[in-house]
């Protein structure tokens, strides 16, 4: 019987804190747009000297695409 009631006020325990996690949740977070400020906007700017390590993604794609596209010819010319 000792068990029984340990393990139920075990369970109660977890169950109020996880109660009290969820209702701090909704005061953490952000509940208006904030217009982002000179510092913001200048780091989110174009910076000319970061040029060269553009990312390559659109040319993998299409080099990806050709490659496909000739995998088929020769399959299907085979």
């Amino acid at each position: 019987m000792a068990f029984l009631l340990k393990k139920s006020t075990l369970a109660s325990h977890f169950g109020s804190t996880s109660q009290n996690t969820q209702d701090s949740v909704p005061l953490s977070r952000r509940r208006f747009h904030v217009q982002p400020g000179l510092r913001e906007k200048a780091l989110l700017a174009e910076d000319s000297a970061l040029k060269p390590f553009k990312s390559y993604k659109q040319s993998v794609k299409k080099l990806r695409k050709v490659g496909d596209v000739l995998t088929i010819v020769v399959v299907a010319g085979s």
